[in-house]
């Protein structure tokens, strides 16, 4: 028997993006102008613009980011760590090229480092030119160090460490599949600084359960503290999005609302997705999601 997963039949509805990322399930955008289509054939990426969602990025037919929704994904996975920390002094994010999360960090002055490690440069120019209003100017930021490689390499050769790691990576498909394994999670915990968190992109739960699943489990072998927390993306076809969330310090998903009050006022930060009582109810989970998480003494081994 194949291990391979059921597709769906080729599509083709002229004037429309067709997303085939799901067996039974697609989306569709309107293109009302296109801007850029590479066609090649080991990859291909798409800049277009549509009425709803503003530009639109796809990468082999897979939405990866739009102009208009962007800041819901983007400020949950910078503000929800750094402003938990409190006094986060270095920041490491693997993958963003597109500098959205980038655009993000930066807002938080007191952060001295910022080191992105990012396999392909041509995508941060690709990035500058065609979606210039994800990173605005970020790339600029003095505190910014870039690192090409591959994530996955990085994390296991590196030896600074961070207060916060953020791994924007994309789905599980082709290279990113380095980026959702136990290995290369265990690597990355070895660079979290004491009292230090990462999170992670776990994709729609409600489609891609696997992801939240498998992060899950590493995640609970390496951290005290581990969970996931969720913010609405219109654009990721399936309803909330799951970042996965490991530290070893528990009190830092424990900060009290007027903590986190101060903090993002003491910053002036300017969110349009992102408020201290979103913070703390995107760990308030749905049962269905919850149940995705295992439980330490569930999977605790009797003893011998």
């Amino acid at each position: 028997m194949s291990d391979e997963k059921p597709i769906n039949e080729p599509i083709d509805i002229p004037g429309w993006w067709i997303e085939d990322l799901h067996y039974g399930y697609r989306q569709m955008l309107k293109i009302d102008r296109l801007h850029y289509d590479s066609k090649t054939d080991s990859q291909r990426i798409m800049v277009f613009e549509n009425e709803t969602f503003g530009r639109v990025l796809t990468l082999d037919n897979i939405l990866q980011t739009t102009e208009k929704d962007e800041f819901m994904y983007h400020e949950m996975m910078a503000h929800v760590p750094i402003l938990a920390h409190g006094a986060v002094h270095s920041v490491l994010i693997i993958g963003g090229g597109d500098g959205g999360m980038l655009k993000q960090v930066v807002k938080h002055r007191a952060i001295g480092r910022i080191v992105q490690v990012e396999i392909d440069p041509e995508v941060i120019e690709f990035s500058k030119k065609y979606l210039p209003m994800l990173s605005d100017g970020a790339f600029d930021d003095p505190r910014f160090e870039l690192v090409i490689s591959d994530g996955a390499k990085y994390a296991k050769e590196a030896e600074d460490s961070f207060d916060v790691i953020i791994v924007d990576s994309t789905d599980p498909v082709g290279p990113g599949k380095a980026l959702f394994t136990e290995e290369f999670y265990t690597d990355l915990s070895r660079l979290l600084a004491d009292g230090g968190v990462i999170v992670t992109q776990n994709g729609i739960p409600f489609t891609q359960a696997d992801e939240v699943i498998n992060t899950m489990a590493a995640f609970r072998k390496l951290f005290v503290d581990y969970t996931c927390y969720t913010s609405t993306v219109p654009g990721y076809a399936g309803g909330q999005m799951c970042y996965g969330w490991g530290t070893n310090d528990p009190k830092l998903r424990e900060v009290p609302l007027e903590v986190l009050q101060r903090r993002y006022e003491a910053e002036k930060l300017d969110t349009r997705y992102y408020t201290p009582e979103v913070h703390i109810a995107s760990f308030a989970l749905p049962k269905y999601i919850r149940d995705l998480i295992p439980e330490r003494e569930s999977l605790t081994r009797p003893a011998v």
